[in-house]
């Protein structure tokens, strides 16, 4: 995996904070890299999976918290699954055989091509029915970070698969990082690791070409920084975590989004340098009550935050266009106190 810092985003992309200026290092004499920090896509919504594109990939994740139903699943992969690949990233899994479950669940359109697995962690890509003849090449990995979270099965890390899929070289990470609003360079940290660790054994292969696209989903546990819960759910209610686009309303940088730990850590420059992710046009995803939509009312009363992501990168977008179709939670699924998030993206290879 490459280095976060030396990651360049595709052209086309809404920057989610300005570009930061060249700044001169006097001790060395030499300039400090500069950094893009994640650029936000506005997803245009209008996927049919049409043949303009080379490869639809729907990408799913979800905490699960211990529990599952085969409702619930046929719920998280929607009517709609014209996708080429499916791509599942699940954490807290509990104790059942979930790969049979999901089969179960996609028995009509898609077959299992790959799984990754640790623990209660796991990564699977589901591809239309004989796809696996456009199945070159498959590694799997997966780095462990820390205990379990306090909690058995609940293992910290990620598990990731790379995919050689119709000539294009597709890298899929699914993680669970550290918890609590605190542990913010703790998750930088392990973010770092996690980058540098997967599949590192076949770095001095000088015949290891870059992946084409890196696609990282999971719960990154990131949480709002310097709101109150009050406040945080007062902004929610009245749709206030929402940027239209092209909204210059003087109330944009008070939004949810500011304070949000994961942008903030990007746009120093510490994480995600140069990946791109949909707007966040969706409610926070955590902390519900189990079997509602309310947040948290336990004593604890959790700030609502964003944990749960989707972010993905290009290498070399002068060869591939993404466009991002769909970037959603959802929220009828009533399990976790969780809600799963979805993206559909579609790629176009410049020949």
């Amino acid at each position: 995996m490459g280095n976060y810092n030396t990651i360049q985003g595709g052209k086309g992309y809404v920057k989610r904070s300005k570009r930061k200026k060249l700044a001169i290092d006097d001790s060395l004499n030499k300039p400090v890299p500069t950094h893009d920090g994640i650029k936000s896509v506005m997803a245009d919504n209008l996927c049919n999976f049409s043949t303009n594109s080379d490869l639809c990939i729907c990408m799913v994740t979800w905490n699960m918290n211990g529990q599952v139903s085969y409702e619930d699943l046929v719920e998280l992969f929607g009517n709609n699954r014209g996708f080429d690949l499916l791509v599942v990233g699940l954490q807290e899994v509990p104790r059942k055989d979930l790969a049979r479950l999901l089969q179960d669940a996609l028995v009509d359109t898609h077959e299992l091509l790959g799984e990754a697995t640790m623990q209660s962690l796991q990564l699977y890509v589901f591809g239309t029915k004989n796809s696996y003849m456009f199945v070159e090449e498959m590694k799997v990995d997966k780095h462990g970070v820390g205990g379990c979270g306090g909690m058995r099965r609940r293992k910290k890390g990620a598990v990731a698969i790379s995919i050689n899929y119709k000539g294009l070289k597709l890298v899929f990470i699914t993680c669970h990082l550290s918890a609590h609003a605190r542990n913010v360079e703790e998750r930088n940290s392990q973010c770092r690791h996690i980058s540098h660790s997967l599949f590192s054994k076949y770095c001095n292969n000088p015949y290891t070409n870059p992946a084409h696209i890196t696609v990282w989903l999971g719960d990154l546990n990131y949480r709002l920084q310097g709101i109150n819960t009050d406040p945080a759910r007062n902004l929610i209610h009245r749709n206030l975590h929402k940027v239209l686009q092209g909204a210059q309303s003087p109330t944009k940088e008070k939004l949810l989004r500011s304070k949000d730990q994961l942008l903030q850590e990007a746009e120093r420059g510490q994480i995600f340098n140069g990946y791109c992710e949909g707007t966040l046009g969706f409610k926070p995803t955590y902390k519900y009550n189990i079997g509602s939509s309310n947040y948290d009312t336990s004593y604890k009363v959790r700030v609502p935050a964003w944990t749960d992501r989707i972010l993905f990168k290009i290498e070399d977008p002068n060869k591939i266009t993404a466009n991002l179709h769909c970037y959603e939670s959802v929220d009828d699924i009533y399990s976790s106190d969780h809600k799963p998030v979805r993206a559909h993206l579609c790629l176009k290879v410049h020949k």
